[in-house]
């Protein structure tokens, strides 16, 4: 096998093994030259988490060669999103060797898939403008007002094409809040043993391999998107044109109106339709278990081996059953440990998992109410597993999530943001969060 297929190969698995939550990597078994990459905007900055994919060509003299990348996220390449990313994709970086660096910058055989990714990351900062070489020398009280517009613009695009329109792209759903002709689905029954295979999948349907990682990352960040909405509304008027900056010119700009009010529209119309298709999951699992497919009658297994392990376990105590007797639909009890913050509680967690697991992952809910900094304000916690396929890894996580206590910093999971502040904030807030914390143990005693 050729040395840079090797190298490549490896690069992908060590990325995909990471809990690294702002990069996601994909490419087809038979093709793994051609990557493409997820990158999720930084906090705190205008890309604030936006779904930014790109293409990544990778030649047989790599690493000695730098890959050929493009940037995909760029509204049919009518956007510039970036000084260095351009509306016909092309990323500027002096390790591409696409922009001129400095003595070091140029590429080397010691950078690899994730440099290459981390460097593109590193140009979606607070203050974009800067971005452009030779800002240092302009005028800088003029250029006050354009980072101002520049940001603008940027944070409400950043909503508008890789959010909100590329989520309506995955439920079928137009701009307009109509729905588009739905495409014959992938027989979930045509192999001999009742199941299509992950490779029969892939081969009837597009190359979308961030399809799922995005809709359960807009069910974390939907809060923090309507935040956005309702914090940058004020500073526009609906229509109000976007202003053009030095740098931009004819088929190289990001050109266009602000309507955030039907952005607001659009992003709750998505959330609903994400909601409605979770609901729908239980309805189409219920009638593969009917036909005794391979999907449910492994569920069913997990099932039954996730309540033997529970019940032999002295570490946690929880009831698992099914909802309507329903493998895809599973229903967690978990009992708030003595002696902890969460000592007298009773939570109930759904889990609903996909016909087409484990392709797409299962969604979890809480039902009874959680107050965390890790759990949206409607219940959706945010966590990591890495073995996606087994149900009891997703519940062991969760559960982990709970029970944490000083966990590191991080704002990529920091999904309720009033939690967040009190947690994350002075001593004496600290000290309220805890007591909502509490409020929501003894809450949840309501609803068992």
């Amino acid at each position: 096998m050729n040395q840079s297929i090797i190298r490549l190969t490896r690069e992908i698995s060590e990325l995909n093994k990471t809990s690294d939550l702002s990069i996601a990597v994909a490419c087809r078994d038979a093709d793994v030259r051609n990557v493409r990459a997820v990158i999720l905007g930084p906090p705190d900055t205008p890309y604030e988490f936006g779904f930014f994919e790109f293409s990544m060509k990778f030649g047989r003299d790599y690493p000695a060669k730098a890959p050929a990348v493009i940037a995909l996220s760029t509204n049919s390449g009518r956007t510039r999103f970036n000084p260095n990313i351009y509306a016909g994709g092309k990323v500027c970086l002096s390790i591409l060797g696409t922009w001129r660096g400095e003595r070091g910058e140029e590429w080397s055989s010691a950078q690899g898939l994730e440099s290459i990714l981390i460097s593109i990351q590193s140009l979606m900062s607070s203050n974009p403008y800067e971005n452009e070489p030779g800002f240092e020398n302009a005028n800088q009280e003029h250029d006050k007002e354009n980072k101002k517009a520049y940001v603008l613009k940027i944070r409400h695009e950043t909503l508008r094409i890789t959010v909100i329109a590329r989520l309506e792209e995955y439920l079928g759903i137009n701009a307009d809040g109509t729905l588009q002709p739905s495409p014959a689905p992938p027989d979930l029954e045509s192999s001999e043993d009742g199941d299509t295979s992950l490779a029969d999948l892939e081969g009837s349907i597009l190359f979308e391999p961030f399809k799922d990682l995005c809709k359960r990352r807009f069910l974390w960040y939907y809060d923090s998107y309507m935040t956005s909405i309702t914090a940058e509304r004020p500073k526009v008027t609906d229509g109000q044109v976007f202003v053009r900056m030095p740098f931009e010119h004819s088929g190289n700009t990001m050109e266009g109106r602000f309507y955030y009010t039907e952005l607001e529209r659009r992003i709750k119309l998505v959330r609903e339709r994400l909601d409605k298709e979770t609901e729908n999951w239980a309805a189409e699992g219920a009638i593969m278990a009917q036909r005794e497919s391979g999907v449910a009658a492994n569920l069913q297994r997990q099932y039954e081996q996730t309540v033997e392990y529970y019940k032999k376990s002295d570490s946690v105590t929880l009831d698992i059953e099914l909802v309507d007797k329903n493998p895809f639909l599973w229903r967690v009890t978990y009992f708030g440990r003595p002696m902890t913050n969460l000592d007298g509680g009773l939570f109930n967690i759904e889990i609903a998992f996909s016909p087409r697991f484990p392709i797409e992952h299962p969604r979890a809910r809480f039902r009874t109410p959680f107050y965390h900094y890790r759990v949206t304000s409607d219940g959706v916690p945010c966590y990591t597993v890495t073995k996606t396929d087994e149900g009891r890894a997703h519940i062991d996580a969760i559960i982990h999530l709970m029970e944490e206590e000083n966990g590191p910093y991080d704002p990529r999971t920091q999904v309720n943001q009033e939690a967040s502040k009190l947690y994350w904030g002075t001593p004496e807030q600290k000290r309220e969060y805890n007591r909502k914390l509490r409020r929501s143990v003894q809450a949840s005693m309501d609803y068992a």
